[in-house]
This record gives structure tokens, C-alpha cells and sequence, in this order.
């Protein structure tokens, strides 16, 4: 079983993002660039595409008053270089060239910085406490999303208000039920829709500014700065809302093992950065020609008859918006599985056009409950907008920490240089955090007890993990006594091939010394098998197993996985017999463990909250044999208690 700490020497890392599946092969990527390019349209970009539907509104808001011509283009500088700053240059140009074998986000990041280059308990808890903040922000970005399409609806009509919620919800639920679909299948259907949306959204930016060209303007961060400066206290809390416009940068970030690193620049830059400007530069110019901010600005750029059209279109893309963010909330989940700071959940693979195409289910039906609850329990956008944006911004504050590091340890710049570059970063992502922190009051402490609930079941079942597996340390026979009985007992051979999984990586394992125990017989062949994760996405099939023949019939092995791939038991042994095990396939019985945790009875153990916990955790996680896709009718289960 996966011993959930990355003891074995660490896989040689390749700097090339090879996409190796769990039998060590390459799978099949058919899909083209473009294809791919409009499919991350559909997945990635959906939260940052629909950012103009509130961030400027809410900018001027917290401006208070009517927008002067120095407030709109002070703001809307603002919203300008916060993109190229935070997205094109951060997270597009810098982060997305420190991945970790082609995988993104904070936990791949946290991974190569601190499993691959000695253990550092500092760099763990920021990468881990980053992870549970995405999962926090996460449930809200749906809720926002979708309701403030929606309440374009009261524009067109003011009857429709009363049904603006149901409708929220009704979408809400929609979307959650069609994850099973895979991100593919999403990918290739919302792609074009999306496409549309910023296609749409650029051309009714390029018509507001030729209401009003002066608006141009604000491509000079000189208006920002003056504007952030010369506000005081008002300024400052303008940052909280000009955030709005990047909320969606991490999770691109995240999400860059789905379809590579080159769709997803291409994209950007092609396509979204240049509708996004274009879009919220349309916004400004119509309040500077005095058009009412106190309802929705985006929708004021459409024509009266395209009004509705546009409602609906958007209320499509916000579904899209919100489909970034689960996509990043399975990758994130599947890192922190496979390398021991989660429980075993089931994994479904939904596409053979990238490895990272996956579906967990648990992590989706409860992010549907949470959404569902802030949305019928804040109501409007423009209370989700206080809560909104608090855990991202740390996020990206703790993954500038993290590029620093990186900086210096994979590309060996500078301290000077790294310094200049990520510290440009960490000043802009601080200033961020500490316009959100004014939001904990007005809801904002709703993503940062999410994501706390998160924190403790990672570190709850990696101390419990731990714990048990320094247990099963403890009791192990070594395998030159375990053969001395063998022989001295008399043990009779019969025939086939028995598989014993274990987290041991030395001497007889338990569950091998029980089965003679209590069965007074053992196969003709043995095979030996613990499965490490390693803290690379992927391992190369030449290097995956390690096999030594401790005796006639009788074999030892080691099988590395990656943090992205799923073992596969069977596909194994096929590899094994290809060294030279001999082993007889067709008639194989695995014997797993199954460990019932007890609490210690010597005041040694872990606190009883923490020992109640995994053992509730370890109950309802994913079992051993699914884990492994072992054939159900040929395993063996052999069940111990295991005090901790």
C-alpha cells in the first residue's frame, strides 16, 4: 500500500513534461494544438472571462460616490495592470515555467521544493494551506458567478427578480450533475460557446471606447498609481475590489496538467487578455459618459435588442466560470491523494487525450452542497463580493513565496534577481491580502473556515497515516527468519502465485506472516510488492520496479508511481514477468491488509480528536483493492488492529 511518505530516494527529474500512464507507457495525445486551445477555452478561462461582470462595478462602489474622470480611469488603470502584473506576467511567464514534470499549481510547486530537495516542514504547511485556500474560494466563484449573469434578468424585466435565486440554483445544480462528463467532453462543448463570449465581449468593449477614446488613457499606470495613493483609505479598499479581475489566475495555474503549458498562453494572449482590456475599457467609457453605475455596467454596453441574448450568453460562460475552478479543485485533490496528505477517494480518468482529464466525485457533490448553501444564503453578487477574493489572494501571496524559492534553487538566479522579480510579486499579492482582510467581517472569514476545515483533514490523516505506518514498523519479522520457518515447519507449497501489498519496504511484511499463521500454507510463488509515490507527476517505465529474488519463488519488489498516476497492480506483475519473475498471471490471488484503528493504551498515541478523526477518515476512504484495481474476485483481505 502507498506508505503516504516519500521515504524511497526521489525519481531522477526530467525537465521535459513526459505524460506517462500507471503502467509506465506513454498514453496517446491526439489532440492538436487548436483543439486543445479551444477546449482549455471551455475549462480554464471561464472564471477569469467573466470577472468584468462585477469587478468594475464593484471597483467604483467602493470609489463611494458618483466616478469622476479620475476615479474611472484611476480604477480601470488599476484593473489593467493587475492583469498583466498578476496573469500575463506571473503566473503566464513565470510560474507556468516552474512545473513540476508539466504539472502546475501550489501543490506540484510545493512538491519540487520541498519532498524532491529534503523535507521542510515550512514549505509543506504554505503549500498545503495555499491548496485549502483554493478549495475555499472555490465554492464561491460558482455562486458569484452564475448570480451575476442572472441578474442581468431584472434589466430586461423587473419582473423577473423573485426568480433570479431558483434560477441561480437550478443552474448550479446542472452544472455539478454534468461532471461525470469529463473535462474533455466539457472542454470540446463550451470551447466554441466561450470563444463566442470573447469574441462578443471584446467587440462591445471596442464599441464603448469609440463613445469615448479618451478612455484609452488608462493604459498608463501612471492614473493607478495616482489614484491608489492620492484615495487614502478609500483607495486601499478599492484594491479588494480590483482583485475581482484575477481571481481566476491560480486555478490557471492549476489546471495546466489538463492541457499543457503552450494552449493555455496561446490562449491568453490571443484571445482573452485582449477581450478582457478591451471589455472593462468599454465599461469605463460609458461612466465617463455619465452612465449609472448602480446597476450592472456590463450589460449597459449591450444594444437594447441584444439585451437578453447577452443575458443568457453570459449565464452560459459564468457556468464555464465556474468550471475552472472544479477542474482545479480535482487536480488539487489528486496531488494531495498521491502524496499522502488525503484519503484515498475515487479517481475517474474521462479522457485519453491528456492524463489530468479526471472526475472525483466526492470532491464534487460537496462542493456543489457548499455552493449552493452561500448562494441561497448571501442571495445577490453583491454580497458574495464581500466575501469574495480573501482565500485566492493568500494563495497567490504563498505561491510568490514559493517562486522565490524556485528562483533561486531550480534556476539558480541571484539573490538580487530573484528578489527584484518575486519581489515584485509578494508587494503587489501582500497589498492584495490586506484590502481582502477588510472583507472577514461582511462574510469574508466564510472561504477561510472552508478552507481551515480542509487544512485539518490533510494534516489529520498524514499524522494518522504516519502513525500507523510507524506501527507496522515496529512488528516486522525479518525475511531471513521468516524463511528459517518456512523450512523448519515445513510449510507445504501449492499452487500459484500469491501477491502480498505492503507499506514494509524491508524484512517479511505482517500480512505475509499472518497468512502462514493462519492458513499453515503459502503459494509456490511469492511476490512482495510496496508502492511508493514519489514526489514527481510521473515515472519513467524503465525506472517504476525494482524486483530482488530473496529466495526460490520468492521475489521483493519496489514500484514507484507519481504523484499523477494511479497504480495498476496487474499492469505490474506484467512488467515483473518481463524481468524474469515467472510468475503464472492467470492464476494470482492478492492478499491486502486491512487495518482497524484502535487508540493506544500506554498515553503514547496520537490526541484522541486526531486518532477519532483518521480512523472516521480511513473508514470512508476509497478501499485498497479499488485503489489498486485489483480483480475484487481474486483478493484477500486480512483485517488487524493497529493502536495509534
Amino acid at each position: 500500500m502507498p506508505s503516504g511518505r516519500q521515504s524511497a530516494p526521489p525519481a531522477p527529474h526530467d525537465s521535459r513534461p513526459p505524460a506517462v500512464a500507471a503502467n509506465g507507457a506513454r498514453p496517446r495525445i491526439s489532440a492538436s494544438l487548436p483543439s486543445l486551445s479551444l477546449a482549455a477555452l471551455g475549462v480554464v478561462f471561464g472564471d477569469i472571462g467573466t470577472s468584468p461582470l462585477y469587478t468594475l462595478k464593484t471597483v467604483l462602489s467602493l470609489a463611494g460616490g458618483k466616478p469622476d474622470a479620475f476615479t474611472v480611469l484611476g480604477s480601470l488603470s488599476l484593473v489593467i495592470w493587475t492583469l498583466i502584473v498578476i496573469t500575463s506576467v506571473k503566473y503566464v511567464t513565470f510560474a507556468m515555467r516552474i512545473d513540476n514534470d508539466g504539472e502546475g499549481g501550489i501543490l506540484a510547486l510545493m512538491s519540487l521544493l520541498s519532498v524532491k530537495r529534503g523535507h521542510r516542514p515550512t514549505i509543506i504547511a504554505v503549500g498545503l494551506f495555499g491548496a485549502a485556500l483554493i478549495y475555499g474560494d472555490g465554492a464561491i466563484t460558482p455562486a458569484i458567478s452564475v448570480l451575476s449573469a442572472l441578474e442581468g434578468l431584472k434589466m430586461v424585466a423587473p419582473a423577473f427578480n423573485p426568480y433570479v435565486l431558483p434560477a441561480a440554483v437550478a443552474v448550479l445544480i446542472a452544472l455539478f450533475a454534468l461532471q461525470p462528463q469529463g473535462t474533455a467532453k466539457i472542454g470540446k462543448a463550451l470551447g466554441p460557446i466561450m470563444a463566442l463570449w470573447f469574441v462578443v465581449m471584446g467587440a462591445l468593449g471596442v464599441w464603448g471606447i469609440a463613445r469615448h477614446p479618451s478612455v484609452l488613457w488608462a493604459l498608463d499606470p501612471r492614473h493607478g498609481v495616482e489614484f491608489l495613493f492620492a484615495g487614502g483609505a478609500t483607495g486601499f479598499l478599492v484594491l479588494g475590489g480590483v482583485f475581482l479581475c484575477v481571481t481566476g489566475a491560480e486555478a490557471l495555474y492549476a489546471d495546466m496538467g489538463h492541457f499543457g503549458a503552450t494552449p493555455l498562453r496561446l490562449t491568453w494572449s490571443a484571445l482573452v487578455f485582449p477581450s478582457l482590456v478591451l471589455n472593462y475599457a468599454g465599461q469605463g467609457a460609458l461612466v465617463l459618459g455619465d452612465a449609472p453605475t448602480a446597476d450592472n455596467i456590463f450589460f449597459r454596453l449591450c444594444p437594447p435588442a441584444t439585451l437578453l441574448p447577452m443575458v443568457v450568453l453570459a449565464t452560459v460562460a459564468t457556468i464555464i466560470a465556474s468550471q475552472s475552478i472544479i477542474t482545479g479543485a480535482f487536480s488539487l485533490t489528486r496531488q494531495a491523494i498521491q502524496l499522502g496528505w488525503m484519503p484515498r477517494l475515487p479517481i475517474k480518468q474521462t479522457s485519453e487525450e491528456g492524463y489530468g482529464q479526471i472526475y472525483v466525485g466526492p470532491v464534487n457533490w460537496l462542493l456543489m452542497l457548499a455552493t449552493l448553501a452561500l448562494t441561497v444564503g448571501f442571495g445577490k453578487s453583491d454580497n458574495l463580493a464581500a466575501a469574495y477574493g480573501i482565500a485566492v489572494s493568500a494563495t497567490m501571496l504563498m505561491t510568490s513565496a514559493l517562486l522565490f524559492i524556485a528562483m533561486r534553487e531550480i534556476w539558480h538566479w541571484s539573490l538580487a534577481a530573484a528578489g527584484a522579480v518575486a519581489g515584485v510579486f509578494l508587494v503587489v499579492d501582500a497589498g492584495f491580502v490586506a484590502a481582502n482582510l477588510m472583507k472577514i467581517a461582511n462574510g469574508g472569514y466564510v472561504p477561510l473556515v472552508l478552507a481551515a476545515l480542509v487544512y485539518g483533514v490533510m494534516w489529520v490523516w498524514h499524522l494518522g497515516s504516519q502513525s500507523v505506518s510507524a506501527r507496522i514498523q515496529e512488528r516486522l519479522m525479518p525475511i531471513g527468519e521468516l524463511l528459517r520457518q518456512l523450512n523448519e515447519r515445513h510449510i507445504p507449497r501449492v499452487p500459484g502465485t500469491a501477491v502480498f501489498l505492503t507499506r514494509a519496504q524491508k524484512d517479511a511484511p505482517p500480512v505475509l506472516v499472518w497468512h502462514i499463521k493462519h492458513n499453515r500454507a503459502l503459494h509456490e510463488r511469492v511476490f512482495i510488492l510496496t508502492a511508493v509515490v514519489e514526489s514527481v507527476p510521473r515515472i519513467r517505465r524503465g525506472t517504476r520496479l525494482q524486483v530482488e529474488e530473496v529466495a526460490p519463488g520468492m521475489w521483493r519488489a519496489t514500484a514507484r508511481f507519481g504523484f499523477m498516476e494511479r497504480p495498476d497492480i496487474p499492469a505490474l506483475l506484467r512488467q515483473a514477468n518481463a524481468l524474469g519473475c515467472k510468475l503464472k498471471l492467470d492464476d494470482v490471488t492478492y492478499y491486502v491488509g486491512h487495518e482497524t484503528v484502535i487508540r493506544r493504551d500506554d498515553g503514547k498515541g496520537l490526541p484522541r480528536v486526531v486518532e477519532t478523526l483518521f480512523a472516521y477518515l480511513q473508514r470512508n476512504s476509497l478501499h485498497v483493492s479499488d485503489y489498486f484495481r485489483l480483480p475484487a474476485d481474486s483478493v484477500v483481505e486480512l483485517g488487524r488492529e493497529i493502536a495509534i
